[in-house]
């Protein structure tokens, strides 16, 4: 990885430990806001509806405030909602008595990534979920809980929700200028492609897609190049992570919910001709720090013979 004044001006977030940023000990006003994300909550609700059904056995890991496995006992599933943070879990308890579904969901204190059901389930949550599937643990966590459930249950595997994520990238001009301060610094973005702030020079590049039943890869690259589609100044890269919850085949459609947008700065801005090439690449781990991808980020010109 090489040093950059990119890397540097976000160096911070590199010495911070991912435990007590979005783990255990993130703030509990986090998930209360998350309620609040309808596409979120709405994209799982109709995802839960279509795959869950009365009498089925449903598993959410990393429950946070129940909500979602509300919706699998709304649908008459009993439900085991696996939270680590105590502070959590007596908070989920309370609401779920509140809802009146104490006697669907038992709420159980214990690190999901640990955590193995006593009976076989027909389907397991898991939304641990950040864009390119950074700083949190859903890539670890749904694969120990396969090992561990394949040990303990057989070779055959419930349902996930969700069932697959596809990472993508593209070059972008960025404004990073705010009043007349020109700041290149990592941003967030709604999950919207059209962006005020935010202009496209090639489509969106998939460099992975992850379907949680099938093999789940911990290391992640973009070593590849891709053209310009208009004139202009290369000073970012966005990444953009689409989630399939579920796919109904009734209807041929799929449910999906996407993250936000991660906009990454480059070090050094170049101009580029449309259909003119240029070469993208970073690697990182998943679960990994946004430092991480940051310092590996290169963008550069295509010359003759060097793809």
């Amino acid at each position: 990885m090489h040093q950059s004044t990119l890397s540097r001006s976000i160096s911070p977030l590199a010495s911070e430990s991912g435990d007590h940023v979005l783990g255990q000990y993130i703030p509990l006003l986090y998930h209360y806001n998350m309620l609040q994300d309808d596409d979120r909550v709405i994209a799982f609700r109709d995802a839960i509806n279509y795959l869950v059904a009365p009498g089925m056995r449903v598993l959410e890991l990393g429950g946070g405030t129940g909500i979602l496995s509300s919706f699998a006992a709304r649908c008459g599933a009993q439900v085991v909602c696996v939270e680590r943070n105590p502070e959590l879990v007596n908070f989920a308890e309370k609401l779920i008595l509140q809802n009146g579904l104490e006697d669907q969901i038992e709420v159980i204190q214990m690190d999901a990534s640990e955590y193995v059901p006593d009976e076989p389930v027909d389907v397991v949550v898991c939304e641990m979920l950040h864009v390119g599937l950074l700083r949190e643990q859903q890539a670890q966590v749904i694969a120990g809980f396969k090992k561990r459930y394949r040990q303990k249950h057989g070779p055959k595997l419930p349902v996930f929700i969700p069932e697959a994520s596809i990472l993508m990238a593209q070059p972008v001009h960025q404004s990073f200028d705010f009043a007349g301060y020109h700041a290149p610094v990592p941003m967030f973005q709604a999950p919207l492609i059209e962006q005020s702030r935010t202009t496209e020079i090639a489509p969106l590049s998939a460099y992975a897609t992850i379907t949680y039943d099938g093999l789940i890869p911990m290391q992640f690259k973009f070593p590849e190049g891709c053209e310009a589609s208009i004139d202009a100044t290369v000073n970012a890269v966005r990444f953009v992570t689409q989630n399939i919850l579920a796919i109904d085949e009734e209807q041929q459609q799929a449910i999906t919910w996407p993250n936000q947008c991660l906009v990454l700065p480059i070090e050094s801005p170049f101009e580029i001709a449309a259909n003119e090439k240029l070469k993208i690449s970073f690697h990182y781990s998943a679960g990994g720090e946004i430092a991480q991808l940051a310092a590996s980020l290169k963008v550069s010109m295509v010359t003759c013979g060097s793809m």
